[in-house]
């Protein structure tokens, strides 16, 4: 049976409205039918300035998106309102403003929001409307829900859930034809300042998911933000890099392949399996051949609940995270592959060899199907499988020998951990949430025994076979926990639940930031985490109880051909021999934090860049060079009055504790007049200190100058 059209999340609404000094001021617009408010005090996205319903809106057809990030049915329309706004522009008279407004307290928080924006690569403006006094004020109870607008502030319509696409287009494109006859469109622009413009470049981002092939000690790594798959030495270095920079779907060759927004890997010998979540699919990656093909799923989002087809012809939805396991058959292999599908809120196999699951007869090869879930939405545990209901299952690990034999589901929107039987199937509660399945809302950050315990939207789990443990990364808590299942403890394990970027080596005073997935390694010495908003792996010893930061490294022998070629190394020009050398204090830092370098120079009084040529800046560090492997070692100066920051992450292997780093820069520029043009030349050298002791915040290190 299909998923209703209108699926969504909902949030209470509490009994009585927001007190009159929390509400946001309304009034009338000329021609409205309800009074609009307008959004005062609120914090905004991707605008250069808060948009104003008065100033802005009027003369518009707005679309209002009332969504929460971890919303798997709010991540479904955003291709819907993406295509939209290549079909009507702000100058055609329509606008697409999305209204954040929280279920979960972590997403309440701007600098999360910030984070979704740019996984999801949301280009319109946003809002924070962390204290639903929109949603409120407009009467919306449901994740997602569309408000559409009049020029006049009017309300059109409104449309509830996901899968109303052929609606949504068809009314807009009435109502923008409907008010340019009457005059009423104005065309002015909305001023748009994306936020991920003023990102600096890293070696990762957003890495969801991590796993270890154990034959061969090398990692697998989803970098869902650059749309890639990564296969890693344990030292960092990239052995191969497929896919990415930019969305795609294509099979082929690794020159030719291409991801979208991948999420769970699963890695065996030479071969990868890649929940591949916005294209829909399953992906196989062969090593040996350097080929990526397609192995469940056609490419757009399924509503099948019950599946039975082969895999290329099986719909899917948005699968999150992929685990292999063994069938009922004799022979004990790999032979089927386990698919958390988000978008269903299911558990799925893909049968990679003929065989059986409980309670199921003989099934051909490739047969891609339901295993566990009804489809609804819930928190609901039952013995009979396709009665139990999950919330948006996001990871999944194996714990085949006995006595576990099941699946560990972390299911996020219900906010616990719960297991599936390989033997019949049965879903059963571990830790988290509470026991009415249609409560979504049990969350928190506590430790505990089963019900009392409390996570906040977990999306990883994996499982140490050596001591019995399960570990969860408690994503909005900002922790890794350990359960035990045998007593269904549950307890940090570390992380202090901030997400500050500062680094620490001990797992109480370590930070995290919604970290995604995790894998267990070095025959269970090591826990690798994707820390997925610190854009790092992080990489915990179970045994000394201390965290590092893996570096990614390019090596030279890295299989980095195809649409990620690396930029060739521009050669550092000779300085002049007037240029100024400039030495710094000495900076202390530990492995794995970020410095940032903010170029201060100023010109002569009405000078400007040259037009032309370009102003430059170099990162040196002779006789240290590891320090620069992976990094941005140079960059271009377009503009004196919006100067680049220069970024230099510290390696977590150091090959010393001191060292020297020199940031040259190269000014091209002209007089008022332009009479004259000149060259001007400084270096910059900077001290550096490793330590593995916990140093603190570093702030930035501004290079000034004034020529």
């Amino acid at each position: 049976m299909a998923a209703p059209a209108s699926r969504g999340g909902r949030l209470p609404r509490p009994a009585s409205g927001p007190s009159p000094a929390a509400a946001p001021e309304t009034r009338w617009l000329p021609g409205a039918s309800r009074p609009l408010p307008e959004p005062g005090g609120l914090e905004w996205l991707n605008t250069e300035e808060p948009i104003s319903v008065y100033k802005d809106l009027c003369g518009k057809v707005v679309i209002l998106d009332f969504f929460t990030y971890c919303c798997i049915n709010c991540i479904h329309l955003l291709p819907d309102l993406h295509a939209l706004e290549h079909m009507h522009s702000d100058k055609d008279g329509l606008l697409i403003v999305g209204v954040h407004s929280a279920k979960f307290p972590n997403e309440k928080v701007l600098d999360n929001i910030k984070s979704a924006v740019l996984r999801y690569n949301i280009t319109h403006p946003v809002v924070n409307d962390a204290d639903a006094c929109l949603w409120q004020e407009l009467e919306v109870s449901c994740w997602p829900t569309l408000v559409i607008l009049g020029p006049r502030g009017n309300m059109l319509f409104s449309l509830v859930g996901e899968g109303h696409k052929d609606k949504l287009f068809l009314y807009t494109s009435i109502a923008l034809k409907y008010y340019k006859e009457r005059g009423q469109i104005r065309d002015n622009k909305i001023g748009i300042k994306l936020y991920k413009d003023s990102l600096p470049p890293s070696p990762l981002l957003f890495p969801g998911k991590i796993t270890v092939d154990h034959a061969t000690n090398r990692l697998a790594v989803a970098d869902t933000g650059h749309h890639r798959i990564l296969v890693i030495w344990k030292n960092g270095q990239i052995q191969y890099s497929i896919g990415g920079p930019n969305p795609g779907r294509k099979d082929g060759i690794f020159s030719e392949a291409t991801f979208n927004s991948p999420q769970g890997v699963v890695m065996k010998n030479n071969v990868i399996y890649v929940a591949d979540t916005e294209n829909h699919l399953i992906r196989k990656i062969d090593l040996e051949a350097e080929k990526v093909s397609t192995v469940a799923g056609i490419g757009i989002q399924g509503t099948d609940r019950e599946g039975g087809a082969a895999g290329e012809q099986q719909p899917i939805s948005s699968p999150w995270d992929v685990a292999l396991g063994t069938s009922g058959s004799e022979v004990q292999r790999d032979d089927i592959l386990w698919i958390a599908m988000a978008g269903t809120h299911q558990i799925w196999a893909l049968l990679l060899d003929s065989g059986k699951l409980p309670k199921k007869n003989e099934l051909k090869k490739g047969t891609c199907l339901r295993f566990a879930g009804s489809g609804n939405e819930e928190n609901r545990n039952n013995a009979y499988p396709h009665k139990a209901g999950f919330a948006q299952p996001s990871g999944l690990s194996l714990a085949s020998e006995d006595p576990w034999s099941c699946l560990f589901v972390a299911d996020s929107e219900s906010s616990t951990v719960r297991t599936v039987s390989l033997k019949d199937g049965a879903v059963k509660h571990l830790v988290g949430g509470e026991r009415d399945p249609m409560n979504l809302f049990a969350f928190g950050d506590v430790d505990g025994v089963g019900l009392s315990a409390k996570l906040q939207h977990p999306l990883g789990v994996a499982w140490d076979k050596k001591r019995n443990l399960l570990y969860v990364a408690d994503s909005y808590n900002h922790k890794i926990k350990v359960v035990d299942p045998k007593t269904k403890s549950c307890t940090t394990l570390a992380g202090t639940g901030d997400t500050n970027d500062v680094f620490s080596s001990s797992f109480t005073e370590s930070a995290f930031n919604e970290p995604g997935g995790l894998c267990v390694g070095e025959n269970g010495r090591l826990l690798y985490v994707a820390d997925t908003n610190n854009h790092q792996i992080k990489v915990m010893d179970l045994e000394t109880r201390t965290v590092s930061v893996l570096p990614v490294l390019r090596s030279e022998n890295a299989v980095v051909d195809g649409p990620f070629l690396v930029e060739k190394q521009k050669t550092v020009p000779k300085l002049p021999k007037s240029a100024p050398s400039i030495g710094l204090s000495t900076v202390t830092a530990c492995p794995g934090q970020t410095l940032q370098f903010k170029l201060r120079l100023d010109l002569p009084s009405g000078a400007k860049l040259t037009e032309g040529v370009s102003s430059c800046w170099f990162l040196t560090a002779e006789g240290n060079e590891w320090l620069l492997e992976g990094q941005i070692p140079s960059g271009d100066i377009e503009n004196i009055s919006n100067q680049p920051t220069i970024s230099l992450q510290i390696p977590g292997n150091c090959l010393s504790l001191t060292a020297v780093v020199t940031i040259s820069v190269f000014l091209y520029y002209c007089s008022a007049d332009s009479s004259a043009c000149m060259m001007k030349g400084i270096l910059f050298r900077q001290p550096l200190q490793i330590t593995y002791t916990q140093p603190g915040y570093i702030d930035p290190v501004e290079l000034r100058y004034v020529f």
